[in-house]
């Protein structure tokens, strides 16, 4: 099991900002880092993993709760 360097839980935010909380969190990060997300719904489930697949980054999982 991959342990996360920090955690996240957007589960009361609702789109865009499930998205751009994400992405906030990503850019403060040390490469190699890992980021646990906590989210909730359809539509953060399709926006939110974009965040991760910007160069550079490497989502390792998707899953749900």
């Amino acid at each position: 099991t991959i342990q996360p360097d920090q955690t996240i839980d957007i589960t009361a935010e609702v789109c865009p900002m499930t998205f751009v909380r994400t992405k906030l969190r990503l850019e403060r990060m040390k490469p190699g880092e890992v980021l646990s997300v906590r989210l909730r719904g359809e539509e953060p489930l399709r926006n939110v993993p974009r965040a991760a697949r910007e160069p550079g980054r490497h989502p390792h999982a998707e899953s749900r709760a």
